[in-house]
């Protein structure tokens, strides 16, 4: 039995206490709003729950410190624009390396942070962050219908501990140590179903809502791979599921909002009218400006936003978005190797795989990549994500992720860059990728033969003598490195080899 505590009281947090309840643990459950805490404790009813009854042995409670102190495991239920002031005031009631499991769905319109991602900003001690996110309406799991959800945590032990919490539940849960493509698909997804509903709102029928569906989520994973996000998890639950689950059903309030504003009625009067958070509306600002950032095209969240925010019309939105230039589905750039990796070893293509930050990447990198291509066949480079950097290795790029990987990829020893997100992902990558041969520099000398029980060769390389990445940015912010510079003036050279 784990002590667990609740900070939300809405339909999604209601739903979870009942279901860990369910499970035999002990729950607690906060709300900012007394007069909500009385009249769910008395009541045993949450308003836009028909039907439901909270178990008994649920406790409630408007004070923060106690629903916080001494728990095992901390759920945020809140709606995402109140997420940072709650994990604020939470914050000096949280322990060292507390767990902490975010069930809001949203991207901060400032920052541009995810929700984990302001819950982490605001703590004042290390803790463990888990996103749980998928094709979970509260009104089918709070009737125990069977459900399938993902547990996103870099750390997979801690993701595996939240999937242990609801075993033997209507809920079953998956791990994935993508947490910041889960999150954003949680985000966007929304954005999406409001032009679902718009579209239906307006008339059209089945053929219009399929192909925003699918072209939304090509939208979504076109922005993750560039942010380094794995390309499985937006075909997965908490991709493609969450976001059929929210562009159709009748529980969705981004749907039905959308489908009034598709019938003409204001945005911020169909907002009355749904009478809850529509976290669509709410993540759009932060999809443009990601996009903005990133250099990635959303013509669909663009039209959204256009019709949201800048005050278009869904018919000229509509009629804007079918008179883009025309495109091709399949990626001109598409690499015809990988969809045979993909395939399995009937190919008969020895595969070798590698990882590294390479920031600055120079003749060491370089001789390097050549040594593990000369191995084998096909070449897999894993390349570090900015915030797996940032968060456990503790680097700081000179270069983001997509810039490091453009650069990987125009060496003609690279067949296929693909991102590092966690250290765990090592043993899944050598089955997912058919991998033969594990190379990493020998300074990592016997850290990785663990993979030679995944029958994989492992190979530790020398590193080329004097050349690091580390000394170069030494010299590059070092006081006296100008006395490196050349003092030969270019009009002084004899350039004519005559």
């Amino acid at each position: 039995m784990y002590k667990i505590g609740l900070l939300g009281a809405g339909t999604w947090g209601i739903a979870i206490a009942r279901l860990l309840s369910n499970c035999g643990h002990d729950v607690l459950v906060w709300s900012a709003l007394e007069d909500e805490i009385k009249e769910l404790d008395s009541t045993r009813r949450q308003k836009n729950l028909p039907g439901v009854e909270i178990p008994q042995n649920i406790r409630f409670t408007a004070d923060i410190e106690e629903v916080c102190k001494d728990k095992d495991i901390l759920f945020f239920a809140v709606p995402s624009v109140f997420v940072r002031s709650t994990a604020k005031a939470a914050a000096p009631y949280i322990r060292r390396d507390q767990i902490i499991v975010d069930l809001a769905k949203g991207i901060e319109a400032d920052s541009l942070l995810s929700m984990t991602e302001v819950i982490r900003s605001e703590m004042l001690r290390s803790v463990f962050i888990v996103a749980l996110s998928g094709p979970t309406h509260a009104e089918e799991v709070a009737n125990d219908i069977p459900t399938m959800i993902v547990s996103a945590c870099q750390d997979l032990e801690i993701a595996e501990t939240v999937q242990d919490v609801f075993k033997d539940s209507c809920l079953r849960v998956y791990t994935n140590p993508d947490i910041e493509g889960v999150e954003l698909c949680g985000a966007l997804k929304n954005a999406i179903a409001l032009a679902s509903g718009i579209s239906e709102g307006m008339g059209y029928g089945d053929n219009t809502k399929a192909a925003l569906i699918t072209r939304g989520m090509a939208e979504i994973a076109n922005l993750g791979k560039s942010m380094g996000c794995y390309e499985q998890t937006f075909s997965g639950l908490a991709g493609m599921g969450d976001l059929i689950v929210t562009s159709t059903s009748r529980h969705s309030r981004n749907n039905r909002c959308g489908h009034l504003i598709g019938q003409g009625i204001k945005p911020e009067e169909a907002i009355k009218e749904i009478g809850m958070v529509v976290e669509g509306i709410n993540v759009l600002p932060a999809a443009i400006n990601l996009a903005k950032r990133y250099r990635v095209k959303l013509p669909i969240i663009e039209a959204v936003n256009n019709i949201v925010n800048c005050g278009m019309s869904p018919e000229d939105a509509f009629k804007e978005f079918m008179d883009k230039d025309n495109n091709s589905e399949i990626s001109s750039t598409i690499n015809y190797e990988h969809v045979l990796l993909q395939k399995g070893n009937h190919t008969g293509m020895k595969r070798v795989i590698t990882y590294g930050t390479y920031d600055l990447l120079h003749y060491g990198h370089i001789n390097l990549l050549r040594r593990a291509k000369a191995l084998g066949d096909y070449l897999i480079v894993v390349l570090s994500s900015d915030e797996f950097n940032w968060n456990e290795k503790h680097k700081k790029t000179y270069f983001t992720y997509e810039q490091r990987k453009q650069l990987l990829e125009s060496i003609r020893y690279v067949d296929l860059v693909i991102p590092e997100n966690s250290w765990q992902q090592k043993r899944s990558d050598v089955h997912e990728y058919h991998v033969d041969i594990f190379v990493m520099g020998d300074d990592w000398k016997g850290k990785f033969d663990f993979l030679k029980d995944e029958g994989v060769e492992v190979v530790y390389l020398p590193r080329t003598p004097e050349i690091s990445s580390s000394q170069m940015k030494k010299d590059l912010h070092s006081d006296d490195n100008g006395d490196l510079e050349s003092q030969i003036n270019h009009d002084d050279i004899d350039t004519d080899p005559s």
